[in-house]
């Protein structure tokens, strides 16, 4: 217990006069900034999440602004953050929020838990920064640093390891500056206690580091499980015609879902698309004879968490509207200015990188 409490009075020392690290959101008290930054700071960096979090509370200062609003507005905004299961979660949150609570976002754990796509770290968050309640945090950093600190190789990801780090975390948290704590240790595990070249010789836990002291900082935390990737190829056609494009609203559950795109093909090995190939294929699934051939694209490469992306993009002009896609939407090049896209159809898109890709 008097290493616990050791801990906690160094970490708290640290935050209170070493402590640098500068965002938009530290030090944030309304609950809905926090939420926000929260959730956009999921499988996001912080470099990255900064501008996102600064043009959202701007274009949407309060809760209210962003329920309001059309999705399409909102999905245009989040573009290029990925994992867009999180913008919609947010909209429903906003609007459950102003709608069913009359605005007033809950004052408790058990009540901000309950939130749509609010977890139990994101719920610690806002309760103890917002209200102060004595809830830990645990995300990565916090594993890390109270594995080496502690010494302990249960793995992180493991049901029993999950338990354990976070009752760890809660036994160092400080109940009377839960909020300030948590900020500490998670700016801890950034600056200082990091995944690579930890600050070992300026850390004011050397001492007190278990880890240290028998020469393991490198081999923890530890992980079980080792994430199988698998690789899809797509090709997106950009099929033109009558002024038009096709472009179509990505609805099954799978990545980039309420995204945009265009005419999508999958296959599960690499095609050699080729100018009579693409022709062909014209004939084939649309029944056009007198397709024209714009461009054809190299192969551009996305790591996603679970799957590597291979994606091309064919350029073609068709004679006129084919019958068999009469349902997809037809739009204008200011009507698709307005929607979100994937990063992949935006990298092609622009037209700055566009030509290198070309061929």
């Amino acid at each position: 217990m008097m290493l616990k409490k050791k801990i906690t009075a160094a970490l708290m020392e640290w935050h209170n006069t070493q402590n640098n690290r500068e965002m938009p959101w530290k030090g944030e008290k309304d609950p809905y900034k926090i939420w926000l930054s929260e959730v956009i700071l999921q499988q996001t960096r912080v470099e990255q999440g900064r501008t996102y979090y600064e043009n959202f509370t701007h274009k949407y200062p309060t809760i209210q602004h962003l329920a309001a609003d059309k999705d399409e507005n909102v999905f245009k905004l989040w573009e290029g953050l990925g994992y867009y299961n999180r913008c919609k979660n947010l909209l429903f949150t906003a609007r459950f929020v102003t709608n069913e609570l009359k605005g007033r976002f809950p004052d408790t754990y058990a009540d901000i838990v309950a939130l749509k796509g609010v977890g139990p770290y994101t719920a610690a968050a806002i309760a103890s920064f917002a209200y102060n309640e004595p809830y830990a945090v645990v995300d990565g950093n916090v594993f890390r640093v109270l594995s080496r600190v502690f010494n302990i190789d249960t793995p992180t990801d493991s049901t029993e390891g999950k338990q354990l780090f976070t009752d760890l975390a809660n036994e160092v948290l400080d109940k009377k500056q839960p909020g300030a704590f948590n900020q500490a240790i998670m700016d801890f595990g950034a600056t200082i206690c990091k995944p690579m070249a930890p600050a070992c010789a300026v850390c004011p836990l050397q001492k007190l580091c278990e880890a240290r002291q028998h020469g393991r900082v490198s081999m923890l935390p530890v992980k079980n499980k080792v994430l199988q990737k698998k690789t899809r190829w797509l090709t997106w056609f950009k099929l033109q015609a009558e002024g038009k494009t096709l472009v179509h609203k990505r609805s099954s559950r799978d990545i980039w879902e309420n995204l945009h795109e265009f005419y999508l093909v999958e296959a599960t090995e690499k095609t050699t698309w080729t100018r009579d190939l693409v022709t062909q294929w014209c004939w084939n699934q649309l029944d056009v004879k007198k397709a024209e051939v714009i461009s054809i694209s190299g192969v551009l490469s996305q790591q996603l968490t679970h799957q590597t992306i291979k994606a091309q993009f064919i350029e073609v002009q068709l004679p006129h509207i084919p019958p068999s896609l009469t349902e997809y939407d037809w739009l204008s090049t200011k009507e698709i200015d307005q929607l979100a896209f994937p990063r992949l159809i935006n990298l092609w898109l622009d037209p700055k990188k566009r030509d290198s890709l070309l061929f």
